[in-house]
């Protein structure tokens, strides 16, 4: 837990660029972090497989690009191994096994912090796949985004 992530001569250190690249607060995106550095606790502790919820493989997918960071400190000086990010290959087999995954980690994760992972970050596994596969990387100088039931309202004489 004590691994640190942000450089303290970086202009924009990692959960800054966390709370900027999701639009995070970054109160919230340093939560993300910490939940991010306990799923990689259970990666190295559960005995099975872990997948992360969908703002900690954020997190996880940005500590990547920090490659040096990820594979030197983290993994070869913290963890003494290497931790691979294996995305799903598709299909309805590979939804089974990751929703059973992710629902084996939120046990492993009550199991060894002995506390309910927090449910903002952590949803029940019904609501973490409920839009997988949705997200898009947008450059937002270009485009808007508007959430559709906010933008729907205009359309349907709704307030």
């Amino acid at each position: 837990m004590a691994f640190e992530l942000d450089d303290p001569d970086a202009q924009l250190p990692f959960t800054a660029r966390l709370a900027r690249e999701q639009a995070w607060s970054h109160v919230f995106a340093g939560r993300v972090i910490t939940e991010y550095k306990r799923f990689v606790v259970l990666a190295m502790l559960a005995g099975h497989p872990v997948t992360p919820s969908e703002e900690v493989d954020q997190a996880w997918h940005l500590h990547l690009v920090y490659t040096r960071s990820y594979w030197h400190g983290l993994c070869r000086d913290v963890l003494g191994r290497d931790l691979h990010h294996g995305p799903t290959a598709g299909g309805s087999n590979e939804n089974t096994k990751y929703n059973d995954w992710y629902e084996k980690t939120l046990e492993s994760y009550l199991r060894i912090f002995e506390q309910a992972a927090p449910s903002d970050i952590w949803p029940p596994p019904k609501l973490r796949f409920a839009d997988a596969g949705a997200g898009r990387w947008v450059n937002t100088a270009k485009f808007w985004l508007v959430s559709k039931p906010g933008f729907m309202k205009y359309f349907s004489g709704k307030p």
